[in-house]
């Protein structure tokens, strides 16, 4: 190869670069926007890579970043360009959060309100609100077993760490907090990508797994009540976006973390025994000294925003509608000021096969004054 060959290919990879200087800034923020700081994605492996490939990227970002404009309708309500809501209270974000939550309730009919205590809560249009979908999965990463996530867009799929049992053997709470704040990171990709209905995540699983026969231990940190309770701290800040020490969060969540399943659930089905009937019979001492703290960690110190009462009962109380359970302990005692969701038709369980309520709507008033639902 020639001197003056080198210098013109040379020229070319510089006039490559200086061109598009300000184009790689633009597509580094572009992509960003669209990924919203996505784990897999590294800034600074920008300087690593060849002028040509570099400019290959500033095209295709700035072209997906064209296109995700013109051709997706942002999912959020209150949008400015719907004028006929814009203007109500609820919409205004100066307000606090407790006043636009009363203004948005007091306008709602009483067959909206009932429509939104389902976990697939139907848009309202004469509002301008969205459908939204309270059930997405996410134990050791963000997953389409919910119906909240899809992977059918632009994004194939999410990050699937180890089970949980796995990484709980390296007694590490900081891999776990970044373990959870990957997943977190990656929710809010989907959903700012239009892949999510839903930002409210059922997980961790922070049940005691003491048998090695049940079959969903793997889900869970282990045996160990301060093992489990570190877990679900550290894993719920980084899903939450708080800090490792907590405190961080003071506005939006990054994504909605829900401990579950509350409380003394360890069985799925043995010798003609199933979860949905299960009564697990536990003594007080045990109750606060295994069961209990994992959730108690869960709610004042990783701050949870939602909790999942379990199918089973204890000492013959279904937990969905076991006042002193939800109420009583979690929002006074332990001052949980989230929302509380029953496991999948749980509270219709309630009624058909424990035959605790003596009708379904007897079953819905059970679990509501036990204290399912959001904080009051």
């Amino acid at each position: 190869m020639t001197t003056a060959i080198r210098k013109r290919r040379k020229k070319k990879r510089n006039l490559c670069s200086q061109q598009n200087s300000s184009s790689v800034a633009f597509a580094t923020s572009a992509l960003l926007h669209i990924l919203t700081s996505a784990s897999q994605f590294r800034l600074h492996d920008i300087p690593t890579m060849t002028p040509r490939i570099l400019c290959f990227f500033t095209f295709t970002f700035f072209i997906l970043y064209v296109l995700r404009a013109e051709s997706t309708q942002p999912p959020f309500s209150c949008d400015s360009s719907n004028p006929s809501t814009k203007d109500f209270p609820f919409c205004e974000t100066t307000l606090p959060i407790s006043q636009r939550a009363r203004d948005l309730v007091s306008r709602l009919t009483l067959d909206e309100k009932i429509s939104q205590l389902v976990n697939s809560a139907p848009p309202i249009p004469r509002l301008g609100i969205p459908g939204y979908e309270w059930w997405s999965e996410a134990l050791h990463g963000v997953a389409n077993a919910g119906p909240g996530i899809h992977f059918n867009g632009n994004i194939k799929g999410a990050t699937s760490f180890p089970q949980v049992i796995l990484t709980a053997a390296s007694f590490d709470a900081y891999q776990w907090y970044r373990i959870g704040q990957a997943i977190g990171k990656e929710a809010r990709a989907l959903y700012n990508a239009g892949q999510a209905t839903g930002m409210t995540f059922w997980a961790p699983n922070i049940n005691i797994f003491r048998d090695p026969r049940w079959g969903r231990g793997q889900e869970t940190p282990g045996e160990d009540p301060l093992v489990t309770g570190r877990y679900a701290a550290s894993y719920v800040k980084g899903v939450q976006g708080d800090s490792f020490e907590g405190g961080k969060i003071k506005g939006h969540l990054q994504a909605s973390a829900c401990c579950k399943h509350f409380t003394a659930y360890d069985l799925d089905n043995w010798k003609g025994m199933n979860r949905y009937v299960f009564d697990a019979r536990v003594t007080m001492q045990d109750l606060a000294d295994t069961y209990q703290p994992p959730f108690k960690n869960c709610v004042e110190q990783g701050r949870a925003s939602g909790l999942m009462c379990a199918y089973n009962r204890v000492n013959g109380v279904p937990s969905c509608a076991d006042f002193n359970l939800l109420s009583k302990t979690a929002r006074e005692q332990w001052g949980f000021r989230g929302y509380i969701t029953s496991d999948c038709d749980a509270v219709s369980i309630i009624y058909d096969d424990q035959g605790y309520a003596r009708s379904p709507e007897d079953a819905v008033v059970d679990v509501l004054k036990a204290g399912m639902g959001p904080a009051s």
